[in-house]
């Protein structure tokens, strides 16, 4: 079952890809499909899909609309999931994107540290 699970998970990944809303297509193709290190659009971690990820800093980027607000109950168990697997979740109100872009562009760069065992990499506690 846990398979089938997966298998829908990605096919509901893919099509969010494909169906970004304005907010992730301005962030994505204005900014961060440009940084020099590797990021993911709706990757997939466990059970959740996260709007973007990138695994060399362990960092999402969660772009939040109105349905965060509608459902918080949600974001707070994805939110502790993530940080249990060592994960830190950086919000952006859409309105941010909308209304100070360049305030956004300077504050991710500063959120991404490099895990000392490179991409993917687990450290022992």
């Amino acid at each position: 079952m846990g398979e089938l699970y997966n298998k829908r998970l990605k096919n509901n990944a893919r099509h969010l890809r494909k169906n970004m809303t304005k907010e992730e297509r301005h962030l994505w193709y204005d900014f961060l499909k440009a940084l020099p290190v590797m990021v993911h659009r709706q990757k997939v971690i466990g059970t959740y899909i996260v709007d973007f990820y990138i695994a060399e800093a362990k960092l999402v980027i969660e772009l939040d609309g109105s349905q965060h607000y509608e459902d918080p109950a949600y974001d707070i168990s994805r939110d502790a999931y993530l940080k249990e697997q060592g994960i830190t979740v950086l919000h952006i109100p859409n309105n941010a994107i909308r209304e100070n872009f360049s305030g956004v562009c300077e504050a991710i760069p500063q959120r991404i540290k490099p895990s000392p065992l490179g991409e993917g990499g687990t450290a022992e506690p």
